[in-house]
Formats: structure tokens, C-alpha cells, sequence
């Protein structure tokens, strides 16, 4: 039985059970009773449901000794962090190319963006320069932060400190767009109506 064939299953089985747990609703005395319906645990079918869902597997390998495995702190997080495999001083009003010592194995179909840490950002005046950064799956070199300094203070970042975030982003990239030149383009309901024409 293939994923997909496992999914099916699974969906049916669930709405076995909605049906089931609508039909019986009206018998529920307690929390207790919810807990359990017809000797269906419906906790640990959610936490069944929860293995069996798709994910997209990122491919990564250390390329730096002092590289930081990468993880999402909460599950429902956009990004995962990237830390600093070098402890630098960035100069005041000043970029500077820092290297997180990883590459990864990015699926065609999607890039991963280099995003500021909104603390840094707030707390120190530390961002990602070109944000977001893109980094296309056909690139498999280390990925590298270009932080910029916007104070007027030296700022410096210490080995294994968090320097930014990378989220996964589907995307349409180049094989799938066609370019041609057009001689006009009309028909839009904003029309030319560029920066501040829909108010500050």
C-alpha cells in the first residue's frame, strides 16, 4: 500500500468515526464519555493522523565544524534560526557576509528566504541586508546571512549566536514561466497607481 492508498484509509476511517461521534453526541455525559467512543481513543488517533501526514523533507549537511543543527522551536513557526559559525564585529553602518556553515538540499518547487530575527532587529539594529535573501533550489553551497549593522556602534556576534531565520516557500521558478514582450498591457483595475495610492 502506497502513501497516497494510506491516506485514503485513513480519511475514511475518520469520517467513520465523525459519523459515529455525531450519532452518539447525544449520550455524552461527561469529558470521559468524549474520551472515548466505541473503543476509539481519540487522542492517539490524532496522534496517528499526525505521523502519517506529508512533509516536505530538507536535506542539510554540516560543511563547518561549528555549524548549528537547524530546528523550528514551536511546530507552528514559519522559520527555523541560522547561527553564526564565526564571532565577528560588524562596524557601524556597515554589511558584512557571515556563514552558517550549512547547505541544503532544496526541493524544486520552492526556495528558502533569509529573514531577519525581529528581535535582533528591535533590540540591537541588526537585519539581513537583502530581506528576504533567496536561496534557489538549484544552489547547494553553504548559505551565508549578509547582516547589516544600522547603528552607530560596532555591534559583534558571537560563535553559535542566531543571526537570522530561513522559512521554506513554495514558489514558481524559472522553467515553468514564459517571457514574451507584449506591446501593451492593459486592463488591470489599479492600473499604474504605484507607492502610497492606497493610503499611508
Amino acid at each position: 500500500m502506497n502513501e497516497d492508498e494510506e491516506m485514503d484509509l485513513l480519511r475514511d476511517e475518520l469520517k467513520q468515526i465523525i459519523r459515529q461521534f455525531e450519532n452518539e453526541m447525544s449520550g455524552v455525559q461527561d469529558e470521559d464519555d468524549l474520551e472515548e467512543i466505541n473503543g476509539v481513543n481519540l487522542k492517539e488517533l490524532e496522534k496517528v493522523f499526525e505521523q502519517k501526514q506529508p512533509k516536505l523533507e530538507l536535506k542539510f549537511i554540516k560543511c563547518h565544524v561549528d555549524a548549528v543543527i537547524p530546528q523550528y522551536a514551536y511546530p507552528s513557526d514559519s522559520g527555523f534560526d541560522l547561527h553564526s559559525t564565526e564571532s565577528v564585529g560588524i562596524p557601524p553602518l556597515s554589511r558584512m557576509i557571515v556563514g552558517t556553515g550549512l547547505k541544503f538540499n532544496i526541493k524544486d518547487g520552492y526556495e528558502m528566504q533569509i529573514r531577519p530575527k525581529s528581535g535582533l532587529a528591535a533590540k540591537q539594529g541588526l537585519t539581513v541586508l537583502n530581506t528576504p535573501g533567496t536561496i534557489d533550489s538549484g544552489y547547494d553551497g553553504e548559505v551565508k546571512v549578509i547582516l547589516y549593522n544600522s547603528t552607530q556602534n560596532t555591534l559583534y556576534i558571537e560563535k553559535g549566536q542566531k543571526i537570522a531565520q530561513a522559512c521554506i516557500c513554495p514558489v514558481v521558478n524559472g522553467r515553468w514561466i514564459e517571457l514574451n514582450e507584449v506591446t501593451e498591457i492593459s486592463g488591470k483595475d489599479r492600473g499604474d497607481n504605484g507607492f502610497g495610492s492606497t493610503g499611508i
